[in-house]
């Protein structure tokens, strides 16, 4: 099993501190027989609100944005 080729979520408590679990978040990266075709090394966020993610594996930038409701209505 290969470890660091996804990009997890940490998941605060009300005051803002990591609760100690970690959610998958972008995944795939590792196919079958263990071979790569990316490895996501940085994470920023765009002026827009959206997450981009630099991969060294594919030389690829992909950019994440969220089209759904946020969770509290706003």
């Amino acid at each position: 099993m290969r470890v660091g080729h996804e990009l997890i979520r940490v998941p605060l408590d009300p005051s803002g501190h990591a609760t100690g679990a970690y959610q998958d978040f972008m995944t795939g990266f590792v196919v079958d027989n263990g071979h790569l075709w990316g490895r996501p090394v940085g994470v920023t966020v765009g002026p827009d609100g959206s997450l981009l993610a630099t991969d060294d594996g594919s030389n690829s930038i992909w950019r994440i944005s969220y089209t759904g409701k946020p969770e509290d209505g706003r």
